[in-house]
């Protein structure tokens, strides 16, 4: 899954300084974390420290297609944006 940690703290109007600051870590060692492959626990004091829910340092999946049921002839029938 592909994280959007960069993001969230720029919505949040924080820098990496600034939230290496609350966690009370170096700003090299955060920007490492961000950067490479966080823990569970990582992302969870991350997600603490910006007051969001873990779930949101997660790209949201994009949903371009949809199945449907032909009423007709019962076929399933995938549709897929471009």
């Amino acid at each position: 899954m592909d994280l959007r940690i960069k993001e969230v703290i720029k919505e949040k109007g924080k820098t990496i300084t600034e939230l290496a600051d609350i966690m009370g870590i170096n700003r090299v060692n955060l920007s490492n974390m961000v950067n490479g492959n966080p823990t569970v626990e990582t992302l969870n004091k991350i997600a603490d420290a910006l007051c969001v829910p873990v779930t949101e340092l997660f790209e949201r999946p994009k949903n371009d297609t949809v199945s449907l049921t032909c009423p007709h002839c019962g076929k399933s029938i995938t549709l897929k944006a471009e």
